[in-house]
């Protein structure tokens, strides 16, 4: 891995071939010292390792979470440090865990190119915002490396995915990252190439703010993500490449997590509750906040676990007498739909199951001191 990695010199930072640092400790500790904050990823796997059992089952925001004051790594990228102690700490213990590293609190925006053997969607969105008459040809058009290539050739520019400048990173499954830097505070938005909503291009996706990156270097078991020639700096993101982003809603992000207002029928369940306004929808917004964070991440948030974890809580309140059971699923249903837009059917599957887990523990209010 640091073969491909590491440059030579002392200046470079890197252990040398005789040191026996565990090499995904050398790698989050490269990526700190360049100021990439990580977390790390489950044994080979790109997503992040688990919660402990506790945030698996007790709704709470990330910022709210005690793990991560403690030295513990729940909540995926919310938890990514440049502490020596804890990567130190992590990685000793875990040297079978990968790296990810925080996109928005780096600074970085990687164009993530996919090559899936899919056919193509509607012309409409394969460059979202561009026209593509019916007269014109696409045949052979077959992944983000052609669509990223059609942008760029539109605005005169050469296509991130031969520029040299960069840091490029190839995949396991034979897509590319390319690593950019921002040049100013604006915070750059996720998105998924495949997505009905904001997206680049079709087969590219965006990491951003709310996202993180695997390392370079980082192997799964589908393979390693491998550099691509010698350059190991992101260079700043082009500037037409940022007005493509503008262009096509990358701007602004919202914060991080980003809960949606809770949904007419749902507050007026709360109310009917007996609980009042204030305290009860403060509690329903924080236990929805996390599913509609999850859609800032086109992966890697945990959707699955986030959104039975919700709806295990609202169950608990439903049981206690605090809730409408229709309107909890409801609340659940909208903020699974927002956050993953598609998998309606496995999500209705995931709110089932935790609802009536929740409903075998009332969650009762706790008595205001006076």
């Amino acid at each position: 891995m640091h073969a491909d990695l590491r440059v030579s010199g002392s200046d470079s930072g890197h252990p040398g071939p005789e040191s026996s640092v565990a090499l995904s400790l050398a790698t989050a500790s490269w990526c700190a010292r360049r100021g990439w904050p990580v977390h790390p990823l489950a044994a080979g796997r790109k997503t992040p390792a688990a919660n402990c059992a506790q945030c698996r089952t007790t709704s709470h925001p990330p910022a709210e979470c005690p793990c991560l004051p403690a030295g513990r790594w729940c909540h995926g990228f919310h938890a990514a440090t440049l502490d020596h102690r804890h990567i130190t700490q992590w990685w000793n213990a875990h040297p079978e865990f990968g790296v990810g590293i925080a996109c928005g609190p780096a600074g970085l925006v990687v164009i993530d190119i996919d090559a899936h053997s899919t056919l193509p969607p509607t012309r409409d969105r394969i460059l979202p915002g561009i026209p593509i008459d019916d007269d014109i040809d696409l045949t052979g058009l077959a992944n983000g490396f052609h669509t990223l290539a059609i942008l760029a050739a539109l605005r005169g520019q050469r296509s991130p995915a031969e520029d040299n400048t960069t840091l490029r990173v190839r995949t396991p499954s034979g897509g590319l990252h390319v690593w950019y830097r921002t040049a100013d505070n604006r915070r750059w938005r996720c998105s998924a190439g495949s997505s009905q909503g904001t997206a680049l291009a079709w087969q590219v996706d965006v990491r951003a703010h709310g996202g993180y990156i695997v390392a370079p270097g980082t192997t799964t078991r589908d393979g390693s993500y491998v550099p691509v020639d010698s350059v190991r700096e992101p260079a700043a993101l082009p500037i037409w490449l940022a007005q493509e982003l503008e262009r096509t809603g990358h701007l602004p992000a919202p914060g991080i997590p980003a809960p949606r207002s809770v949904p007419p029928r749902a507050q007026q369940a709360v109310l009917a509750a007996g609980g009042g306004r204030s305290r009860i929808q403060r509690m329903l917004t924080s236990v929805l906040a996390p599913v509609e964070a999850c859609g800032q991440v086109t992966e890697g948030a945990g959707f699955s676990d986030t959104l039975n974890r919700a709806a295990y809580t609202l169950g608990g309140l439903v049981a206690a007498g605090r809730l409408g059971e229709e309107e909890a699923e409801l609340a659940l249903t909208q903020a699974a739909a927002a956050a993953r837009p598609g998998q309606e059917r496995r999500a209705a599957q995931i709110i089932r199951s935790g609802m009536t887990a929740g409903r075998q523990h009332p969650l009762h209010a706790r008595r205001e001191p006076r």
